[in-house]
């Protein structure tokens, strides 16, 4: 098989804010899968967790690093063929490639295996598609009238039925508890759940579920920092809010240590290195009793769409990144409904734009 690899600048019509800093743009690459003339798409998008203490998160996955490890195991990959999938994450794992290089090639894996079987890939796995359930619209830290104002812009897109507030301001949990505020104003109808991103110390969480509670919040993600997962216990039997974690929990092997202090996990492909390990998580999830959710980065519609084909075995998802892109360049599945819905078309169901071609 062959692969190639174009990187593409992506930019955010409205820059999002969390509690670790401010995103406008995202460089991404996009990575194609031939053989015997089929064509698999991958995608691979930088993150950055930063937290020097935790194995998982010190080092930032930029564009650069994840094109240096793709080119550098490409050759070797590339005496493979798509059937011989168990040798290919062998050696993606013993060359240590980061969780979003892995990402794109599984993504394209999978793509090029619907499309050899001529199905799509939600058929495939047996999922249903009346049974997935509405996005989030995510909103980030700003001033109350700013967060109202992207409530605002989100409800023609999305529908507004699901509002995820992401939390964790440096002004505080004051300015925390004015923006959500804020946002039950101009949309009293909504379900919010709550991100902080690692935002808060352990008694700021407390004070805040408990107050959320009360507010009628669904669930909270992320309270405290990743690496401060010996806090969740406490936490865990003091909130009555479901926890969901996410910078915590990579893969699979993450998931049993926190079963018992979390309610659920988020599930992102390129933390969890693609849709066969994103399989692998939602089974042993379930099998610890935990929801399960999913998430995105600054990804394009290509990765959310390989996400969405998962869909019906989630509880909740966080998949609008593509949705807030200015110049997407790939078109896949579709909102109804406020739902994120995979096509027909065999694999991915993915296409590029005819202009960006």
């Amino acid at each position: 098989m062959r692969l190639s690899l174009e990187p593409f600048t992506v930019h955010k019509r409205f820059p999002l804010t969390i509690s670790r800093g401010t995103t406008s743009q995202s460089t991404n690459i996009w990575l194609r899968l031939e053989h015997q003339g089929i064509e698999g798409w991958g995608e691979a998008s930088p993150f950055a967790i930063a937290t020097p203490s935790h194995p998982l998160t010190k080092t930032p996955q930029t564009t650069q690093m994840l094109l240096d490890a793709l080119e550098l195991v490409i050759p070797t990959l590339e005496t493979y063929t798509p059937w011989e999938r168990q040798k290919i994450e062998r050696v993606l794992a013993d060359a240590d490639v980061p969780s979003a290089a892995r990402a794109a090639i599984d993504i394209a894996l999978q793509d090029w295996l619907g499309k050899h079987l001529g199905v799509p890939l939600w058929k495939l796995w047996g999922c249903n598609r009346h049974r997935i359930v509405p996005i989030s619209a995510t909103v980030g830290i700003g001033t109350p009238e700013a967060a109202k104002q992207r409530v605002r812009d989100w409800i023609p897109i999305t529908g507004g039925s699901v509002i995820k507030i992401k939390l964790g301001s440096p002004d505080g949990i004051e300015a925390d508890r004015e923006m959500l505020l804020a946002i039950r104003d101009v949309a009293p109808q909504a379900q919010l759940t709550v991100d902080a991103n690692g935002g808060w110390r352990v008694d700021d969480a407390v004070k805040m579920c408990d107050w959320l509670a009360q507010q009628g919040v669904k669930y909270i993600e992320q309270p405290l920092r990743a690496g401060q997962e010996a806090d969740l216990p406490h936490l865990y039997s003091r909130s009555p809010l479901p926890i969901f974690v996410d910078e915590s929990c990579f893969t699979s092997r993450d998931i049993p240590p926190l079963a018992n202090c979390v309610h659920g996990i988020n599930i992102k492909l390129m933390k969890s290195g693609g849709l066969t390990e994103a399989l692998r998580m939602v089974h042993t999830a379930k099998a610890c009793g935990l929801q399960v959710m999913y998430g995105c980065y600054s990804d394009s519609t290509l990765a959310n769409t390989a996400a969405s084909h998962l869909s019906s075995f989630a509880d909740y998802l966080d998949l609008d990144s593509h949705l807030n892109l200015t110049d997407d360049p790939f078109t896949g599945a579709t909102m109804q409904d406020g739902r994120l819905i995979p096509n027909n078309l065999s694999g991915l169901g993915v296409q590029r734009h005819v202009s960006d071609k």
